[in-house]
C-alpha cells in the first residue's frame, strides 16, 4: 500500500509529465503554413555563416544543448550568452551570421539590449519565444513561437514546461536542417568519430581483423598442432585450410573440449577430424555492428573474414568489446 505522502509525490510527478507532454502536442500543432519555422530552416541552410545561439538563464542552457545538437548533425552553431555579449563577446558574431536568441516572455533586459545592437551589424535575428508580442518578437525577421499555457510547477514561475518547449524545438529544427540538407549517416560519423555512435557507421572489418595474427592450419595439422595454432594467435579458433588455401572449416576452443567429452582416444585426431565445416564469415568491407549482429545471432565468438573465399583473418567479440561496440 502507498502511504499518502508518497501517492502525492507520485501524483506531482505524473501531473508535470501530463503538462510537458499538453505542451509539446500544443508546440506540434502550432507548426503549420502561417508560422515562420519554414523560412527560417531554408534561411539557416542557404546562410553562409553559422547560427549564434543566445539566451540568459535557463535559456541559456538550452540554447548550449540545441547547439551541441546543430554542430553534431551538420548545422554550425555557436553559443553566446547574452550577458557576456553586451559586455565584450559581441565580435563573435561575424557577418552573414543568423542569430537565435532565446527567451520565453521575450522581454529579459539583456535580451532587449543585445537586439538593437546585433540589428545594427546587419544580422538576421530568430526569436524564440512564448510571446509573440514581445519586444523581441516584434524586431526579429523570423519568430520560432513556443506556445505555454502553464508551467509544470504549482506556482507557475519555474521554467519547466518552456524550457520542455525550447529544447523539442530546437530539436526540430536541427532535424529538419538535416533532412532539408540530406545529411547522411556518413556524414553524421565524420561529425562522432571517437564514439560509439560514431563507430556504428564507420568502423569496418577490415580496420579490426588486420590487427591479429591469422590462424591457420592444414586439414592434416594434427591436434598438438591445432591447440598450438589455437592458443598463439590468441583468438580462441583457428581455421583449416585445404592446400590451396580454401576454407574447409573452423576449430574453436569450444570444439576441443567436445571433442574431450566425447572420447579419452583423441591423439590419433587430426584437424579434419575436429573442424566445424560450416563456419560463419564476414567481408573485409562490412560494417563492425554488422559482424557484432552476426556473432550475437549465432552465439559465437570469432568469425571468419573472407573475400572472394579468400581467407584474410578472423574478427573476435573482443574487438568490438574494445571498440566500445557492445
Amino acid at each position: 500500500m502507498l502511504t499518502e505522502r508518497t501517492q502525492k509525490i507520485l501524483d506531482i510527478a505524473r501531473q508535470t509529465i501530463r503538462i510537458e507532454a499538453e505542451t509539446l502536442l500544443a508546440l506540434a500543432e502550432s507548426l503549420d503554413d502561417t508560422t515562420d519555422f519554414q523560412a527560417c530552416v531554408e534561411a539557416i541552410a542557404a546562410s553562409p555563416g553559422r547560427l549564434v545561439i543566445t539566451g540568459i538563464g535557463k535559456s541559456a542552457i538550452v540554447g548550449q544543448k540545441i547547439t551541441a545538437t546543430l554542430n553534431s548533425t551538420g548545422t554550425p552553431a555557436l553559443y553566446l550568452h547574452a550577458a557576456d555579449a553586451i559586455h565584450g563577446d559581441l565580435g563573435m558574431i561575424r557577418p552573414y551570421d543568423l542569430v537565435l536568441c532565446i527567451s520565453k516572455s521575450g522581454e529579459t533586459s539583456e535580451i532587449k539590449v543585445l537586439v538593437p545592437l546585433v540589428k545594427n551589424f546587419g544580422n538576421p535575428i530568430i526569436a524564440m519565444t512564448a510571446n509573440r508580442q514581445s519586444t523581441l518578437a516584434r524586431q526579429a525577421d523570423f519568430v520560432l513561437w513556443t506556445p505555454v499555457e502553464q508551467e509544470a510547477d504549482p506556482n507557475n514561475l519555474a521554467p519547466t514546461a518552456s524550457t520542455t518547449a525550447q529544447m523539442a524545438l530546437g530539436d526540430a529544427l536541427a532535424v529538419a536542417l538535416l533532412a532539408y540538407k540530406g545529411f547522411s549517416p556518413g556524414d553524421f560519423a565524420k561529425f562522432h568519430p571517437g564514439g560509439a555512435l560514431g563507430k556504428q557507421l564507420y568502423l569496418r572489418v577490415r580496420d579490426l581483423y588486420a590487427l591479429h595474427e591469422r590462424p591457420a592450419v592444414g586439414p592434416d595439422a594434427t591436434l598438438h598442432e591445432v591447440i598450438l595454432e589455437i592458443s598463439s594467435k590468441r583468438l580462441g579458433a583457428t581455421a583449416v585450410l585445404d592446400d590451396n588455401g580454401h576454407v574447409l572449416g573452423i576449430i574453436t576452443d569450444g570444439d576441443l573440449r567436445r571433442m574431450l567429452q566425447r572420447s579419452n582416444d583423441f591423439y590419433h585426431l587430426h584437424a579434419r577430424d575436429i573442424l566445424s565445416p560450416a563456419p560463419k564469415f564476414i567481408a573485409p568491407e562490412a560494417l563492425a555492428v554488422d559482424a557484432l549482429a552476426l556473432l550475437r545471432q549465432h552465439s559465437i565468438t570469432q568469425l571468419l573474414v573472407l573475400e572472394d573465399g579468400r581467407y584474410l583473418g578472423m574478427v573476435h567479440l573482443h574487438d568490438l568489446v574494445r571498440e566500445g561496440l557492445v
